[in-house]
C-alpha cells in the first residue's frame, strides 16, 4: 500500500448521483434526467453548516484531491490546496467537487448516452450555461442535505461560477471565493474560444461532432485548441523564464519540425489533452464561458446584480494573469463596494500568468488560507454556543 503524504486525503472514490427530475435550461431545452460525477472529503458536521462546493475550470472535473488508486502518480488537479491541514481544511471542512453538466469525465455529457437514442448525445447535447450549472449544483446541494455552503469556491471559471451562486441562491451560501476570474470575458477572451472552437470543428475527425460512431477523435484539433489556450495560460515572464529560447537539441536544424523547448512543450500538452478531453465537451465548456454576464438581467450594472447577495466575498487575482487580469477582478470588488457589500481583495504577485490559480504560491496560499481559517473558526464558534 502506498504511503500517502500526511496532509493528503489520501483514496478517494467517485460517486455518481442520478437526477431524474428534469431540468429546464436556459435555452429553453430540458434535461429529462441527468448524472452528476462527484467527490467529497472530510466528513460533514451535525447541522451540515460545514460543506465547502469546489467549481472546476474550464477543463477541471470532480477529482480536485486525493488518489484514486496507489499506483496513480498525480494526485487531484487541487491537491495543493485541499487536504488536512491545507487552505481548504478537510479536517474542518466537508469538501465537495463535481464535474459540471456537460463535462467528459463521469456526468451526463455528449460523450455520454442520450437515454431517448442509446447512442452518445454528441452535438446534440445541449448548451449549457453558468445559471444552469448553479441549478444543477442547487440540486445536489438538496441531495447531500446542505441548505446553506460555508463557501462556494472556484478558480477562472469556477469563480464565476462561484460568482453566480451568489446572486441566484443569496441564502445558500455564506462566503464566496473568487479567484483569478471576471464579471464576463473580455471581445479578446470571446476570440481566443472561437479560434480553439475553429480548430477542432474543421478537424476532419469531427465529423460535426459525431466522431464516436466513426470510432476516432478530432486529435489535431483538439491539441490545437490546447495550445492556442495554453498559451494564454501562461505569462510571457514566465515562459521565458522556463523556457526562453532554449533548443531542443542544442543547434537548429532548418526544418519545420519542434525545435525551441517551447515548442515541444505545446505539443506535449496538446497530445496529452487530447487524449484525456472530449471535443464536444470543450465547445461547450467555452461557450459557457462565452455567455457569461450576470449584469446582462440587470441593464447591465454589476452592482445591482449584486444588490441582493448576503455572503461575504473573497477574491483574488494574479499580477502576470492577462486572460483574467487584475483590472477584471477589482471590477467585481467595485460593484460589491458599490452595493455595499463585505469585501476582501488581495492582488498577488506572480509570474505563472492564468495558472498561477492552481499553484501553491506562498503568498497566495497564506492569504487565502487566513480568509478560510476565518470561515472555518466562524464555524467552530457557533457550534460552541
Amino acid at each position: 500500500m502506498k504511503d500517502f503524504p500526511e496532509d493528503s486525503v489520501g483514496l478517494v472514490t467517485p460517486t455518481s448521483i442520478h437526477f431524474d427530475t428534469p431540468l429546464t435550461l436556459a435555452s429553453g431545452r430540458v434535461l429529462p434526467e441527468y448524472d452528476l460525477m462527484i467527490e467529497t472529503y472530510g466528513e460533514l458536521n451535525a447541522d451540515a453548516s460545514n460543506a465547502v462546493l469546489i467549481c472546476h475550470a474550464l477543463s477541471g472535473h470532480h477529482h480536485a484531491a486525493g488518489y484514486h488508486s496507489p499506483e496513480e502518480r498525480k494526485p487531484g488537479w487541487w491537491d495543493s490546496a485541499i487536504g488536512p491541514g491545507k487552505v481548504i481544511d478537510t479536517r474542518r471542512f466537508f469538501v465537495v467537487a463535481l464535474n459540471n453538466l456537460g463535462g467528459c469525465h463521469g456526468s451526463t455529457g455528449p460523450n455520454t448516452l442520450n437515454p431517448e437514442t442509446g447512442k452518445p448525445y454528441g452535438p446534440d447535447f445541449p448548451i449549457v450555461t453558468v445559471p444552469d450549472w448553479v441549478e444543477s449544483q442547487a440540486r445536489l446541494a438538496d441531495h447531500l442535505g446542505i441548505h446553506q455552503w460555508a463557501a462556494v469556491v472556484g478558480g477562472s471559471l469556477g469563480g464565476m461560477q462561484a460568482l453566480q451562486w451568489s446572486i441566484d441562491y443569496p441564502e445558500r451560501l455564506r462566503h464566496c471565493v473568487i479567484i483569478a476570474a471576471a464579471p464576463k470575458l473580455s471581445t479578446q477572451n470571446i476570440a481566443f474560444n472561437e479560434v480553439a472552437r475553429q480548430a477542432i470543428s474543421k478537424d476532419p475527425q469531427f465529423y460535426q461532432g459525431h466522431y464516436y460512431e466513426q470510432q476516432v477523435v478530432p486529435k489535431t484539433g483538439l491539441m490545437l485548441a490546447r495550445m492556442v489556450g495554453h498559451i494564454t495560460y501562461l505569462s510571457e515572464d514566465g515562459m521565458r523564464e522556463k523556457f526562453g529560447r532554449e533548443l531542443r537539441s542544442g543547434k537548429l536544424s532548418f526544418d519545420f519540425n519542434p525545435q525551441f523547448e517551447i515548442e515541444s512543450y505545446l505539443q506535449y500538452q496538446g497530445e496529452r489533452f487530447s487524449e484525456a478531453f472530449d471535443a464536444n465537451t470543450y465547445l461547450l465548456m467555452t461557450k459557457a464561458l462565452d455567455y457569461f454576464d450576470p449584469a446582462a438581467d440587470y441593464n447591465n450594472e454589476l452592482a445591482e446584480a449584486l444588490r441582493q447577495v448576503k455572503c461575504d466575498y473573497f477574491i483574488a487575482s494574479f499580477t502576470t494573469d492577462w486572460r483574467f487580469s487584475p483590472e477584471r477582478s477589482r471590477e467585481i470588488v467595485d460593484a460589491l463596494i458599490e452595493a455595499g457589500k463585505k469585501v476582501t481583495y488581495t492582488e498577488i504577485q506572480a509570474a505563472h500568468g492564468h495558472d498561477a490559480f492552481l499553484i501553491p504560491i506562498p503568498r497566495y496560499m497564506e492569504v487565502f488560507g487566513a480568509y478560510m481559517n476565518r470561515i472555518a473558526n466562524e464555524l467552530e464558534t457557533a457550534d460552541a454556543r
